[in-house]
């Protein structure tokens, strides 16, 4: 397993950001290798977010350093989605098959937390984001049926979307995370417009279902200073609280959002007019 450190940065200071540094603080170019766990801890809110990806070999969650406590899930929680094929979790012995598109919850206090593959050559794509936890919710897959379903947009604005929220109040208990995958209709290309942001929470942004030539181009920093990061097939971009994480793309893709911080109200957001972005 791999953990690699990302610190949080101001926003007066990413102002002054090149390209290359922008890339290097906020996005994280490569999630899933094979018989590899690959995470990021950011101290934006001390969210973890990364890939799992069993071919081989059974992999595990440590708890290293960087975490200070005997094993990985002693004060955190976590949300998972598979995105890749078929898989299995196997949770302090018990084991939970998991199929494409399924999600699963893990709260505070579980011990062994296991992930391995159903066919090596179709192997799962385990995406996982975990924070904090102060208190110990129950455990439980979420299939795709299961999470809560929001139909949002207007065909005029180019961002008809389903969200599908996996770990959220509506479907289970947590203590902080709020988890959850948007699907865009065909023609759609924005995941949000007009933009928001939420100081309470920070955010981080999975890009995926794309095609080899189709890039995102994910829009961050304060309102009255944009920039923009883009963004290829199986990346993510971390959000910080004071900044706008909206995203447009050449052609279709789906996302995965994950968030922690003060609440889990989905919708305490701060909205942007589109006519005061700079």
């Amino acid at each position: 397993m791999s953990l690699e450190t990302r610190y949080s940065n101001h926003p007066e200071d990413s102002k002054y950001y090149t390209t290359e540094e922008l890339r290097a603080h906020y996005l994280i170019e490569k999630l899933f290798i094979e018989d590899q766990a690959t995470l990021v801890y950011s101290h934006n809110d001390r969210i973890i977010a990364g890939g799992i990806m069993p071919v081989k070999e059974i992999l595990e969650l440590n708890a290293g350093k960087e975490l200070g406590v005997k094993t990985f899930f002693e004060r955190r929680e976590a949300g998972i989605i598979n995105i890749g094929g078929p898989g299995k979790i196997t949770l302090d012995g018990t084991i939970y098959e998991m199929g494409p598109r399924d999600g699963f919850y893990i709260g505070m206090g579980a011990k062994e937390v296991k992930f391995e593959s159903v066919d090596g050559s179709n192997p799962p794509k385990f995406y996982i984001n975990s924070c904090p936890a102060h208190q110990a919710f129950q455990s439980r897959i979420i299939t795709l049926e299961q999470a809560n379903k929001v139909d949002l947009g207007d065909p005029k604005s180019l961002n008809v979307r389903t969200i599908n929220q996996y770990v959220h109040p509506a479907v289970l208990e947590t203590c902080q995370l709020v988890m959850g995958m948007t699907t865009l209709k065909e023609g759609s290309v924005w995941n949000t417009m007009p933009c928001h942001t939420h100081e309470r929470r920070m955010e981080v942004y999975l890009y995926f279902d794309m095609s080899e030539d189709t890039r995102v181009f994910h829009l961050m920093g304060q309102p009255s200073e944009t920039r923009h990061i883009v963004v290829d097939n199986e990346q993510a971009v971390i959000s910080p609280s004071w900044s706008i994480h909206s995203g447009v793309g050449t052609g279709s893709y789906t996302f995965i959002w994950g968030m922690c911080g003060e609440n889990i109200e989905f919708t305490d957001m701060d909205h942007v007019d589109i006519k005061d972005l700079r």
